[in-house]
């Protein structure tokens, strides 16, 4: 899975994309890493304000990790382009 992310709402779309590929439910993709059920929910949601440590433990959970380049110009985001 590859998805580019530029907001805290396409980070939660990738992460339940990713817990859906896996059939694992809220409860159950954050419980491994100590993340509640309502945790896992407002990250999916692309709530603001979520803790980098926070969202981390949830990428660990799902076995997904970041990676930083470099953004080219050509790239066309949707409105929520950073």
């Amino acid at each position: 899975m590859e998805q580019f992310v530029y907001s805290p709402k396409s980070l939660g779309l990738a992460i339940r994309r990713r817990r859906k590929e896996k059939k694992l439910n809220q409860n159950e993709a954050g419980k491994s890493f100590n993340l509640l059920q309502r945790t896992v929910s407002s990250i999916e949601n692309g709530a603001p304000g979520t803790q980098i440590d926070t969202i981390f433990r949830m990428l660990a959970a799902l076995d997904l990790e970041m990676i930083i380049r470099s953004k080219t110009r050509t790239q066309k985001l949707s409105g929520e382009n950073w």
